[in-house]
């Protein structure tokens, strides 16, 4: 659910020494100079050779912080699931505020764009909230009042640069708050908590896959351009792990589920999951930045841990809408 690469990039096998180039320990050398014959090397004073064991791949991040604090994440999540889903619909409300906060940030540090935060954040919670409480349409009326918000705020600036502010707002309106109410209305259901888990559980379990596999066997490229390391072994690693998870979240967690629906919501988790992480990717390239933000050691920012959930929350909702309802 970040940057993080899904293969090791291949190290250098060490210097290589051009023509013109300086040796080691000596003066330069000349193109000019003529070639001269090798001398015998001593067989005491052969080459011998290096009994260094090879360099082993290695993770980006600190992984001790990322699971500490990603065990930390999860225990107040699902503490707050199973004991009043009110409290569950407020830590989304805050992580959105959080996330938009990071990335109305980076736009104005990198690009200049100056997306009105207050409107934002104040309409953004509002949208988290209406989504549970009045459904899919509570949520398209929030996010419409917050995009007229964008636009009124703004005019209290001057008019230059105006209409690309406002695009940035009503952009940032829609792929952090609005995406996120998909996950108070999955809550909504009598086994809300359970449906919740289950999106959790494949995001987290697709992104992981992902890494496993493409950390131990990757080589070709899935998306080189937009984030380097992904590799496309890294992807059938984050479907098979996805559809597994899927099938036994679908069986034993979610109400009137089945294994093949879960087969198939594995699979269009690990699709959204891994466009969810290539769409921040190309985000952050735009901006010249690795994270959006350092509140979370090891992790980055929030955005750099709601990157696979946000395009994922939907996706889920509507399938598992599909396969057994909503209530």
């Amino acid at each position: 659910m970040n940057d993080s690469p899904w293969a090791a990039e291949p190290v250098a096998a060490g210097p290589a020494y051009d023509r013109g180039a300086a040796l080691p320990g000596g003066p330069p050398v000349r193109a000019e100079t003529p070639p001269q014959e090798p001398m015998p090397t001593p067989p005491s004073q052969a080459p011998q050779a290096s009994s260094q064991p090879p360099q082993r791949k290695r993770a980006g991040r600190d992984l001790r912080a990322a699971i500490g604090v990603g065990v930390g994440l999860g225990a107040v999540i699902f503490a707050s699931l199973f004991i009043v889903k009110a409290v569950f619909v407020g830590v989304v409300a805050v992580a959105v505020v959080v996330g938009l906060w990071e990335l109305t940030s980076r736009l104005q540090e990198r690009k200049g764009i100056k997306a009105p935060l207050v409107p934002l954040a104040v309409g953004g919670a509002a949208m988290v909230i209406a989504g549970y409480v009045r459904g899919a349409e509570g949520a398209w009326v929030a996010m419409a009042l917050t995009a007229l918000a964008v636009l009124v705020w703004r005019m209290t600036e001057p008019p230059e640069d105006y209409l690309k502010d406002v695009t940035a707002g009503v952009f940032a309106a829609f792929y952090v708050p609005f995406l996120a109410t998909f996950v108070a209305m999955m809550l909504t259901a009598d086994d809300g908590p359970q449906r919740v888990v289950t999106f959790l559980v494949l995001t987290v379990v697709s992104d992981t896959g992902a890494y496993a596999v493409g950390w131990r066997f990757g080589k070709h490229k899935l998306a080189p351009r937009i984030s380097p390391g992904k590799t496309r072994e890294g992807l059938l690693g984050a479907v098979a792990f996805a559809m597994a998870a899927g099938a036994l979240c679908m069986e034993f967690l979610v109400d009137g589920g089945s294994w093949w629906q879960g087969l198939l919501l594995g699979l269009a988790v690990a699709v959204s999951a891994t466009l969810g992480d290539l769409g921040e990717s190309m985000i952050k390239r735009d901006l010249g930045i690795k994270d959006m933000g350092t509140l979370l050691p090891g992790h980055g920012g929030i955005m750099d841990r709601l990157d696979s959930l946000l395009p994922t929350a939907p996706v889920v909702w509507l399938l598992l809408a599909a396969f057994v309802g909503t209530s």
